[in-house]
């Protein structure tokens, strides 16, 4: 999970957010006909690696500050290095604007605590595939179109495959929590899209940050407690705040100046085999054959998904 990040062009107000973001960073674009160079789609797989790794360390830290403590570490980290450096205003804003920032931070907060649950209890590459269900049933809800259905229908065979049929290998209550991530992970697509049209350049996101932290620092203290002050928990919490918020928005939004918003999102795809890589890696969550073929089918779902909803546009 990263801020902000829209793995499917699902939701009109995401894909112009993203366009808009492009547009007002000056920059060279690629010319007609021309694929775009390789500069930035490395830097959005450097953002991807750097999430899902920085979901593992996460993953490694919560036996010390438990899950809702990783959370409340990486919320409050991460918000304070993104107001520091943004320095966003605070006056001059209506009260729609602060609505909009307020709902936002707590979809945010929601978002992490209930990935975070979910990364606790399943592997990780499971988790984000569960994830990632969110926004494509958001693709599918706002195109409204047959080939979607298609889609949604290879993505969910990729599930039945990762649960086994039943959910008898995976922890129930964990695909749970991964599938309402999903949930408010659709959801964040659209506050993300109407913040980043209220407020300049990322002051809204530094401000939802400060909500998101608010919101989850009384309940961060009473399922840590002290622990959360121990200097080694600080320095691992500040980490994945860096790797899991900071880092992939700064890497993402040099790539969004030459990168189009297609390919982004089509890159973006990618999260579930590069959580599953980063779990064996880091975690040793090895994948068997019918959990790799799992994912490949979400992936090409996701993938799909944002081809049809570009080829769409394209037409228009």
């Amino acid at each position: 999970m990263n801020e902000p990040r829209t793995p499917l062009a699902a939701e009109p107000e995401a894909a112009a957010a993203l366009d808009s973001a492009a547009a007002s960073t000056p920059g060279p674009g690629p010319g007609p006909g021309k694929r775009p160079a390789l500069g930035p789609v490395s830097l959005v797989v450097s953002g991807v690696l750097s999430v899902q790794f920085g979901a593992a360390i996460a993953v490694l830290l919560m036996p010390r500050a438990g899950a809702i403590g990783v959370v409340t570490l990486r919320l409050v980290l991460a918000a304070l290095v993104l107001l520091v450096v943004c320095r966003p205003k605070v006056r001059g804003h209506s009260r729609a604007d602060w609505g909009t920032v307020v709902a936002f931070g707590g979809t945010l907060a929601a978002m992490n605590m209930l990935f975070y649950q979910a990364a606790d209890r399943i592997p990780l590459g499971a988790a984000v595939t569960f994830e990632v269900l969110g926004p494509l049933v958001l693709s599918v809800i706002v195109s409204r179109r047959l080939m979607n259905l298609a889609w949604a229908g290879l993505a969910l065979g990729g599930v039945l495959l990762l649960s086994g049929g039943g959910f008898d290998r995976l922890d129930p209550v964990g695909a749970g929590f991964a599938v309402a991530a999903g949930g408010m992970w659709a959801a964040y697509i659209v506050f993300s899209a109407r913040t980043g049209r209220r407020f300049p350049q990322a002051d809204g996101l530094a401000l939802a940050m400060g909500v998101g932290a608010v919101l989850s620092l009384p309940l961060g203290i009473a399922e840590a407690g002290s622990k959360l002050l121990v200097p080694s928990t600080i320095g691992l919490g500040l980490a994945v705040a860096l790797m899991s918020s900071v880092l992939p928005y700064t890497l993402e939004l040099l790539a969004l100046r030459r990168l189009p918003t297609s390919t982004f999102a089509v890159l973006m795809s990618l999260e579930p085999a590069i959580a599953a890589a980063a779990g064996f890696f880091l975690l040793d969550q090895a994948l068997s054959t019918i959990d790799a073929l799992a994912i490949t089918l979400v992936i090409a779902a996701s993938m799909g998904a944002v081809r049809t909803q570009t080829a769409r546009k394209a037409k228009r």
